[in-house]
């Protein structure tokens, strides 16, 4: 069932991306952050109540708190860096570069997780350091080159790794869908602390129809996107969920092409095709 989880999270993960793209084009990045994590926080905390899980809430540990705080405010950083990313640079490349966050996982999950750790593993990861690395081609008809948005994807990579252990650490024993919601409480006052620390209030009642629909919509996506990833990662272990999770990068691809207009060059379809094998490869692990 795990399984099953981590590829329903893959696809609502693939479809965030390509909405929040759009909702981002005039819409500031933190802005949009702090207005999507709004829906998300009302969708985790709707499935809490639905599920009958709040009263759980009085007998969390404090170290369920605070591995969950922790992973809340990693999450935050992700995203702010994530959308920033979004915003400046191609789709396709910034997913690559947050997906090779996979590596990092694994390596945590060796060291902290105690997770098994073998050659097949080993061997995924060069295969999504290779496919990241081919993605990451500097095309001459784009001025932004490897500039601003590979740091802020980069960043949203080293991020996203730690989310998945800390996440993994707070959540035992304790209700998945109470798990995410408490945590995306955290992330929402980071997000608006950042709008507000940035002198960008104003901003908010600027926001267009249009891209406001937009925000929303990736909000729920990663609403949905959440609740099967951490219920997976509950039951399964992190070096395994979180390549299936990864594997959003195909979807990602397909829709950035139908609804964006992008294409992949030879050289990036390579690099695709070594990420997903990667991916499948530390399934089967």
């Amino acid at each position: 069932m795990w399984m099953l989880l981590a590829a329903l999270s893959a696809l609502f993960a693939g479809a965030t991306s390509i909405l929040a793209k759009i909702g981002i084009r005039r819409t500031d990045s933190t802005v949009a952050t702090a207005i999507r994590t709004v829906v998300v926080l009302i969708m985790a905390w709707g499935m809490v109540l639905l599920v009958g899980s709040q009263d759980q809430l009085s007998g969390l540990s404090g170290r369920n708190l605070l591995f969950l705080t922790l992973s809340g405010l990693a999450t935050g950083g992700s995203w702010l860096c994530y959308f920033r990313a979004l915003k400046l640079g191609n789709v396709n490349r910034v997913v690559a570069v947050d997906k090779s966050s996979t590596v990092l996982t694994i390596l945590l999950a060796f060291l902290i997780l105690k997770e098994p750790f073998s050659a097949v593993a080993g061997a995924a990861m060069v295969l999504i350091a290779a496919g990241t690395w081919l993605m990451l081609e500097k095309k001459a008809d784009q001025s932004q080159g490897q500039g601003p948005w590979l740091l802020y994807a980069l960043g949203s990579a080293v991020f996203a790794s730690l989310t998945s252990i800390l996440a993994k650490i707070g959540i035992s024993g304790v209700e998945s869908n109470l798990g995410t919601a408490v945590r995306t409480s955290v992330v929402l006052v980071m997000a608006w602390a950042m709008v507000v620390l940035t002198g960008k209030w104003d901003q908010v009642r600027r926001v267009e129809g249009r891209e406001l629909l937009f925000i929303c919509l990736s909000g729920l996506a990663t609403g949905g996107s959440w609740l099967c990833y951490f219920r997976a990662l509950q039951d399964g272990p992190a070096s395994v969920v979180v390549p299936i999770d990864k594997l959003s990068i195909l979807a990602v691809a397909l829709f950035a092409r139908v609804f964006l207009g992008e294409r992949l060059s030879r050289r990036a379809g390579a690099g695709l095709a070594l990420l997903t094998a990667g991916a499948l490869l530390m399934v089967i692990a």
